[in-house]
């Protein structure tokens, strides 16, 4: 027959092996953001379990959506002025170009110099 433990015991026992878990009051919202799609959990239950230091989320419920990831230029600053001093172009038409030519700087200034 096996015994019941009651929560207290649970706790005690968590305790004794290094480990403590609490809830996180009021969430409204939970995104978790990858390089593809942003997947966003509304009014889920959220749980911290710590372990050896470690912090371990727990989500659970909640509706769950998810969208297309939005994808912003990673093309530098100096990219673009480069492009642009070497082409003669505006900054907006280098960056342009850089974005077409995926960050590759001399297709990019290619591009721009057979575009008259």
């Amino acid at each position: 027959m096996h015994r019941r433990v009651s929560p207290r015991e649970t706790k005690r026992m968590m305790q004794r092996m290094g480990l403590s878990m609490d809830a996180v009051p009021n969430v409204e919202q939970v995104v978790i953001k990858t390089s593809s799609k942003e997947i966003t959990i509304e009014e889920p239950e959220v749980a911290i379990l710590e372990m050896q230091g470690q912090k371990i989320f727990q989500v659970t419920g909640g509706k769950i959506s998810e969208k297309a990831a939005e994808r912003k230029s990673t093309i530098p600053e100096e990219d673009i002025r480069l492009v642009a001093d070497q082409t003669g172009k505006s900054l907006e038409d280098a960056r342009k170009a850089l974005e077409e030519c995926g960050g590759d700087l001399a297709k990019a200034i290619l591009l721009l110099q057979s575009k008259i």
